[in-house]
């Protein structure tokens, strides 16, 4: 049985990465880099929010 904490923390990763695939859609980057950034996002859900934070902005 999982704990409410596992499922909360669950929601805030999926909310914090929904947030920054928004994020990478409406930049005014390139096509290529904002499909790799969205893919990085989606396929590492916590350690690709913290690239895109830390080098993607």
């Amino acid at each position: 049985m999982q704990s409410p904490f596992s499922g909360i923390c669950g929601l805030i990763i999926l909310i914090l990465d929904v947030i920054a695939i928004v994020e990478v859609i409406n930049s005014n980057r390139d096509t290529g880099s904002k499909v790799l950034w969205c893919l990085v996002i989606f396929f590492f859900p916590v350690g690709g929010l913290i690239l895109y934070y830390f080098f993607g902005k």
